[in-house]
């Protein structure tokens, strides 16, 4: 069965947005309105995931201790330049909660342009020891997912809602 937008609202009760004030005219709607139809929805790209291949999980366990002393944090891009004399590093400039800028290169130019990264959310892992890279100390890794498609490796970073503030932590 097939619900009108006003039908499913009836339907389902919806929690109101903090930072909007009550409507004083909610009211129930008068069975001579018109119901309002929703616009339909556009498909997501369809992916064929039968030409994916995903490297065999690690057989090697980790305690829950040793995996707990990863402090993975929802970055956001400030800035994002290509490294100079190297084809493969972008380097990022991220707001990491902490009020001190955090400086991050990955070797992820053949995947992305950096302005398209920009003002992006990230995951990252923030307490890696510092590594030198091209002369400058990457302080941590972003997070992306790796697979191959037909012979060609594909990779996407972890992208997410830009509503999740700078600096929090993932659990």
């Amino acid at each position: 069965m097939s619900l009108t937008y006003l039908e499913y609202s009836r339907e389902i009760p919806t929690m109101k947005p903090l930072d909007q004030p009550a409507k004083k005219e909610d009211k129930p709607v008068a069975a001579a309105e018109e119901p309002v139809v929703a616009a339909p929805v556009a498909s997501a790209e369809e992916i064929d995931f039968s030409k994916v291949e995903i490297e065999p999980l690690f057989s090697d366990e980790v305690d829950f201790e040793t995996f707990s002393k990863s402090d993975f944090r929802a970055v956001k891009v400030l800035k994002c330049e290509a490294v100079k004399k190297s084809k493969k590093l972008l380097q990022f400039t991220l707001d990491d909660g902490t009020g001190t800028e955090r400086t991050i290169l990955s070797g992820i130019h053949e995947f992305y342009e950096p302005e398209e990264l920009v003002g992006k959310t990230l995951i990252a892992i923030t307490n890696l020891p510092p590594r030198k890279m091209m002369g400058i100390d990457s302080c941590g890794m972003i997070i992306s997912a790796v697979h191959n498609e037909e012979g060609e490796e594909k990779l996407h970073v972890l992208m997410v809602d830009d509503h999740i503030p700078a600096g929090a932590k993932l659990y």
